[in-house]
């Protein structure tokens, strides 16, 4: 049976962090921080997760995980963006990798990828339209220079989910189709066909980061959904990943 140690993301909580997420926390009433893994992909023997740390009601920061031993230990290649999460994770060749975000504070809004075109040794940031657009990429799809994205608005209305495409490697994008409902994008591949997922188990209280064995899934590494606590004048620091 797996049992590997859990792999705790540190977390540092300052005085600014509460400021700026309008937390109200107290020395008696702690605010509570937790964990999100929204998407795991792998290149090569390089294995990645994408999230955020959140509390109960704002997003804090944004989380970009990487390991180079099947999940035993992990770093952050980029750094964590406040206010913000990440949620969706494609490399389509061995060169380059994408991850869509947005900012959440204080709702979803300006779009953008975090974007290598050296095998992850590097990563830069690219938003997606002119700051103040508001929504989150609900599906994206890269296929050489070939990229597709649909923008959910986060409005009810016959134009919640626009599908855009690009030519130019995601330089500039083209709206193709708006709808009420979610687009399929259609060069993408059924969701739940890949090698791997990252999934909440309710029974350890933990994020799990899986690889399809057959018919099974084996898991690699688990993080616990517990990050710590925010106090004002008063850090909460976690041991940093083992």
């Amino acid at each position: 049976m797996w049992c590997a140690e859990p792999v705790r993301v540190p977390f540092h909580c300052t005085d600014n962090d509460i400021a700026q997420a309008g937390l109200t926390c107290s020395e008696e009433a702690p605010c509570p921080v937790y964990l999100e893994l929204t998407a795991v992909a792998a290149l090569g023997s390089k294995l990645f997760v994408t999230g955020n740390l959140h509390s109960e009601s704002a997003p804090l920061y944004s989380l970009f995980m990487e390991s180079d031993d099947s999940g035993a230990t992990w770093t952050e290649p980029v750094a964590r963006i406040p206010g913000a999460g990440l949620d969706l994770l494609q490399f389509p060749d061995f060169e380059h990798g994408w991850a869509s975000g947005e900012m959440l504070q204080p709702l979803a809004r300006d779009p953008f990828f975090l974007r290598t075109d050296d095998g992850a040794k590097s990563w830069r940031r690219q938003p997606v339209f002119d700051d103040g657009t508001a929504g989150s990429i609900h599906s994206f799809w890269f296929e050489g220079n070939s990229g597709s994205l649909v923008l959910d608005k986060g409005i009810d209305g016959a134009a919640r989910y626009v599908l855009f495409e690009s030519p130019t490697g995601g330089d500039t994008w083209t709206i193709r189709e708006s709808s009420d409902r979610p687009i399929r994008i259609r060069s993408m591949p059924p969701a739940g066909t890949g090698a791997w997922r990252v999934r909440a188990d309710g029974k350890t209280k933990a994020f799990l980061v899986e690889k399809s064995d057959g018919e099974n899934w084996k898991p690699l590494a688990s993080f616990p959904i517990a990050a710590g606590s925010c106090k004002p004048g008063e850090a909460s620091d976690l041991d940093a990943p083992k």
